[in-house]
């Protein structure tokens, strides 16, 4: 048995006692040697129950659907790396988002940013709506608009900042002070917590896709929630419990081993995509460069100001390419080593035009309105030498746009 139940813990800090570094916890954090072996690597638990001596007296773990040691290491390791009160990881990261909204009840209003993974839109628009539950889409980077779309019965205001695929960035402490009675939840799966603690600014609950960066090396699905406050957390794990969305200790074993080295990854990604967003800012064809870290960037003040790290700005940026569809669908197929791919940060670089893939349901109106144009190219930047990445993407432009 590793260090994993609540007893076996080892006391929190008192808060006057100097943190450790970023890194340090990634590594460290939620593990220990194996008391058994002296094993460095936690071990995968991979078993679906656990023995009693009776009743009632056990080690902390009956059931793997209700709780395991390995997915708990990782657990412990995102709550103390988000600075939260508790940690749920679940088998993906729209299980983590619908154990979330099923905290709500028949009549309960969410508001929702008008720009975010289309997976989420799906989930209220087509399940939750059946339930009674009234979603509004509203462009929370306008801290007026989001206060005037608030209700008597909202109870979630959903943000994902930056957003995806256009790297609108919201508000995160403006919007806190505004929320009144509804909880503020943020997805925080472009930028972890390496380079933005949401928990920090005022959110009650943070949202990983854990299969993007976290993890790392596209090599698991799943997802993770992080509250600010015990009896979330109580909520989202009995839910994790009752629906049997929890994650496989697989994966969980997976995902610590990446998480491991995010530091190193998320500052690597961020300088990658800086090379690459400067390129494309100087390119011909390319009619738009949306990145934080570049000074055109409409919203750079905000960028600077919610990153909690000399980290960078993340590893996502979109472009707008000139031909709209037509250019898009042939950029994409002129691609050589770089990945035409509907998933993003990990190791390779991954591009991905979403008029035509992640947001190919939304309607070309409803596309626009948020941003998302026909000629839009949506660019996880990899760890590849940034060289390669900007020739491959030249001749893919070039070859797109006959230029």
């Amino acid at each position: 048995m590793t260090l994993l139940t609540e007893k076996q813990q080892p006391e929190k800090k008192d808060k006057k006692e100097k943190e450790l570094g970023f890194a340090t916890r990634a590594i460290h954090a939620g593990q220990i040697p194996d008391p058994t072996t002296g094993a460095v690597t936690i071990p995968i638990y991979q078993t679906t129950t656990y023995a009693q001596e009776a009743v009632g007296v056990h080690k902390g773990y009956t059931y793997s659907r209700t709780g395991n040691p390995t997915v708990s290491a990782l657990e412990e390791n995102l709550n103390e790396l988000e600075g939260g009160a508790g940690c749920a990881c679940f088998s993906s990261g729209m299980a983590a988002i619908t154990a979330v909204f099923s905290t709500l009840s028949l009549g309960d209003h969410v508001l929702i940013s008008e720009v975010v993974y289309g997976g989420t839109p799906r989930l209220c628009n087509n399940i939750l709506s059946r339930f009674g539950i009234k979603s509004t889409y509203v462009d929370t980077s306008n801290i007026e608009a989001t206060r005037n779309a608030i209700t008597e019965n909202t109870r979630l205001i959903f943000v994902e900042t930056p957003a995806n695929p256009t790297l609108k960035l919201s508000d995160i402490k403006a919007l806190s002070e505004i929320k009144g009675n509804a909880k503020l939840v943020v997805d925080n799966t472009f930028l972890t917590p390496a380079i933005q603690r949401p928990i920090e600014l005022g959110a009650d609950i943070v949202i990983h896709s854990t299969t993007k960066y976290i993890e790392g090396h596209n090599s698991t699905i799943g997802g993770a929630v992080v509250s600010n406050s015990k009896k979330d957390n109580e909520d989202v794990k009995f839910i994790q419990n009752a629906t049997g969305s929890i994650l496989t200790p697989f994966n969980a074993w997976l995902t610590i081993r990446g998480l491991k080295t995010l530091e190193l990854r998320m500052r690597k990604h961020s300088e990658n995509a800086q090379i690459v967003a400067e390129y494309l800012e100087d390119h011909p064809k390319v009619s738009k460069v949306l990145y934080p870290g570049l000074a055109s960037f409409s919203q750079a003040f905000l960028a600077k100001k919610q990153n909690n790290s000399k980290n960078g700005y993340g590893g996502m940026l979109a472009f707008e390419l000139k031909g709209g569809v037509e250019a898009g669908l042939k950029f994409a197929k002129s691609l050589s080593f770089l990945t035409l791919a509907e998933n993003l940060g990990a190791i390779e670089t991954m591009v991905t035009h979403p008029a035509t893939m992640t947001h190919a349901a939304m309607g070309k109106e409803a596309r626009e309105k948020a941003g998302i144009t026909d000629g839009l190219i949506r660019v996880s930047v990899g760890l590849e030498d940034p060289q390669d990445i900007v020739e491959d993407l030249d001749r893919a432009i070039k070859s797109a746009t006959s230029l």
